[in-house]
This record gives C-alpha cells, structure tokens and sequence, in this order.
C-alpha cells in the first residue's frame, strides 16, 4: 500500500519550471564563497585601482587612454575596460561558466537534482541563466566601480578621443558605458565557451580553464600580423573595438562585426553544450568527460564558425591583408594631429585657428623608402605639415611611430621642442603637459567607416 502511494506521488510530481530552477541555480551560486568574494572584489577593488594610480606621477602611458587619467576620471574605467578585456573577464567567465555544471560531477548531486527537476533540458537552461546573471553582475561591478573611483578621485573633465577631438563629459560617459556595454557580446562568448567546458569534460579542470585558455590563444593571435578578415573573425577582435566609439567619426564597422561574431559563438558554443548535456548518460558516476567528444562536437564546429566567419567577411568588406596602409596611417596622423595642436593653442593662449585653417597633412613611410609603407611596426617615421592663417612657411613636425597589428598606434614626436620636443609646455596658470609630445590614435582596418 505504501509502494503504491509513492509511486502516485512521484508520477504526479510536476517538473520544476525555469523560473523556480533559476532561482535555485542562482541561490546557489552566490552561496558560493569564491562567488562572493568576486562579487565584493569586482564592486570595490577597481574604484580603489583607478583612484590610487590617477594620483601617481607615473601613468600606465602604455595602455589606451593611460596618459589621460590625471586629466580626467573618465580615463581609468576605460583604462580597467583594456585590463579587463585581456584578463579579468576570461578568468571570471572561468570560474562561474566553466564550473556550473562540473560542480555537480565533483560533488555527485546529479541524481538529486534530476529527481527533483525532472527535466535536464530545464536544468541547462538554469544553470546557464544563473551564470549569465552573475556574469553581468561582475561587468557591471567592474564599469560602475572604475567609473566612480575615476570620477572621486579626479573629476568629471572632458576626454581626448583617439583623433584628438574633445569630447565633451556627458558624451564621454555615454560613450565610456556604451564600451563596456560591448564587450558583454565577448565576454558572452567565452562564457558559452565555458559552459561547453564544463559539460564536455565534466569534473576535469581543463573545463574551468577552457575559456581562461581560448581567450589567451585569441590574444595572441591578435598579436600577429594577421589578415583583416582573420582578425574579425575571432571574438577577441571585440575586446578592443570599442575603440572605434572614440573618434569622429566612429569607427563602427569593426565594432558591429566585432559584436555579430561573438554572438555567434555565444550562440554556438551554448547551443553544442546543450545537446551534449541533455545526451548525457547520467547513470555513470565516474563519468570525467570526454576528450574525443570534446573534440568532435566541441572543438571543430567553432573551427567551422571561424572558417566561415572568414570566408564572409572576406567577401563581403573586400578587405584584405593587414589593413594598415600608408594613406590611412597619414590620414590619421594628421587629423589627431590637427586636433591637438588645436588644443595645445588654447593652453598657449595663442590666437585661435581651426583644423581647416591649418590643413595638416602627413608624410609616413616605414623605414626607409625601400620598404613597403604598410603593416604594423615600430619603424614608422612621420613629417607632419600644417599652416598658420598669415604666415606663408608651414610648419613641420616629426614623429616616430610604432602601430600594433590591431591599429593602435603611438605617436612619440622627434622635435622641434616647441611643438612636440618636450613633454610639458609654459601655460599661464604653470607647466602642463604637451599634448603633442605623445599621443594615441587609431588606423581603421576596414576600407570604409559604417555610421550608426
């Protein structure tokens, strides 16, 4: 009589719906001390960071808007953005993707679990809402954090775009979370990444590494000379993309390709995770994963995502090898440079002139003249030439380049010290820094810039 009455019982149960799994799965991630303590450390640590380094003499000059944080608080969370991209967000999505559904094999609570859900399709989608939640939690944590320590320690100043421009507060802020707001496709992408980890190779670390060691593999590979449509074919491409919303125009092509491309992983990987887990044979308690599978339904489908990703782009934007090319080099020189000389004459109080009165323009080459203008390297050389409104001589300028395989370049000028020779230049008010001693900026990879 008894055996009967639970077995009524069970059959009538009814599967656990998604909002109530989800809400357990994500009870049980925050519980989690590690979990906790990211939290904590991605809501307090960076305001700390951006506001200790803004006060230091020294600035992180090598990384994208360094030279800046003493300017304004805007600088330091893009600073944490560039910080972020290359490390924190690949170890966090390691830890909360790459371990949701592994921590179930060390700790052998599957069969628990399926009996009270009663669906592995609902169980996925859990887990994966959960870790999607906290993931955004520690973004936002990040971007807030670095933003008010910014803000605190320095102040709510204008920033330099990547072309020199000004932009103005208020338009800065829009366009400083709007860059964090990218890199969420990305950092989604490793996160599917990691869901496919810990499901493909169960209790092994290799699945909690699994986006951590992608994400690294991507970085260096953005590190080579790659051809355009290779580059924008990996999701990592979009870790630095934003770039782009920081010039004038914005340079949005590479960004929404960027995007498109990690969403597509995104999708991918999670969709690859989900049928491995719901053919999962959960009778197996020693079960560590499959390498083989791993491989085969893991590994060579993004294999294909990339190789299709390749064949599109190529085809579609017509670029073609490393986009850095000489007219495009002059041609950015040149407009940051007109921007800042600009910007140089205000803190001179010198008569005002505008970037179409000076009609800057560049002459670049990489070398020597025996050398192909085109490509990243630390050799390119650069005779900047503009015109004052009343003085017939124009005035020339010298820079040593070196630009990244990304199209990041840094400006280091080589005289005459009256322009950009020396890095502060005599105000009224006292010795400022020279903005035309070194400055950043940005060659755009594609042929043509896509307005949003």
């Amino acid at each position: 009589m008894t055996a009967t009455l639970v077995a009524d019982n069970v059959a009538g149960a009814r599967r656990v719906s998604v909002p109530r799994g989800y809400r357990f799965e994500l009870v049980k991630l925050v519980s989690q001390w590690r979990i906790r303590l990211l939290v904590l450390a991605c809501w307090i640590a960076p305001a700390l960071f951006v506001a200790a380094v803004s006060q230091q003499s020294t600035l992180p000059v090598d990384t994208l808007f360094g030279r800046w944080m003493h300017a304004t608080g805007w600088a330091g969370p893009l600073v944490m953005l560039g910080f972020a991209g290359t490390w924190a967000l690949p170890l966090l999505t390691s830890v909360v993707a790459g371990d949701v559904f592994a921590s179930e094999d060390r700790l052998g609570t599957w069969r628990h679990l399926l009996v009270a859900v009663r669906s592995p399709r609902r169980i996925f989608l859990a887990k994966a809402l959960a870790s999607l939640t906290v993931i955004v939690l520690l973004v936002a944590g990040l971007a807030c954090s670095s933003a008010v320590g910014g803000l605190v320690a320095v102040g709510n100043q204008p920033l330099v775009g990547l072309d020199g421009h000004l932009l103005t507060p208020g338009d800065t802020a829009a366009r400083v979370f709007l860059a964090w707001a990218c890199v969420l496709a990305p950092t989604l992408a490793l996160a599917g990444i990691g869901l496919l980890g810990s499901v493909a190779l169960g209790r092994s670390p290799m699945g909690l590494l699994l986006p951590a060691v992608v994400a690294l593999a991507m970085q260096l590979a953005q590190m080579m000379p790659l051809p355009v449509s290779v580059r924008l074919a990996l999701p990592s491409y979009a870790f630095i993309s934003w770039n782009g919303l920081f010039t004038s125009p914005e340079q949005l092509g590479a960004l929404w390709i960027g995007i498109v491309v990690s969403l597509v992983w995104a999708v991918v990987a999670s969709v690859l995770a989900y049928v491995l887990f719901v053919r999962r044979d959960f009778t197996n308690l020693t079960y560590d994963g499959s390498g083989r599978r791993a491989l085969v339904a893991g590994v060579l489908p993004l294999v294909g995502v990339v190789a299709c990703s390749v064949a599109v782009l190529a085809s579609t934007t017509g670029a073609s090898g490393s986009g850095i090319e000489q007219d495009k080099v002059q041609r950015s020189v040149a407009t940051a440079f007109a921007h800042l000389y600009r910007l140089q004459t205000d803190q001179l109080n010198r008569p005002a002139v505008t970037e179409a009165q000076l009609r800057a323009s560049a002459a670049c080459d990489k070398g020597s003249t025996r050398v192909v203008p085109e490509g990243p390297g630390n050799d390119w050389r650069c005779v900047v030439s503009w015109h004052l409104p009343g003085v017939e001589a124009a005035g020339q300028a010298i820079y040593q380049l070196d630009v990244t395989p990304d199209g990041r370049f840094m400006a280091d000028g080589d005289g005459p010290k009256e322009v950009n020779g020396y890095f502060l230049v005599r105000t009224s008010t006292g010795d400022a820094p020279n903005p035309l001693w070194q400055f950043d900026g940005n060659v755009e990879l594609l042929h043509t810039t896509l307005k949003g």
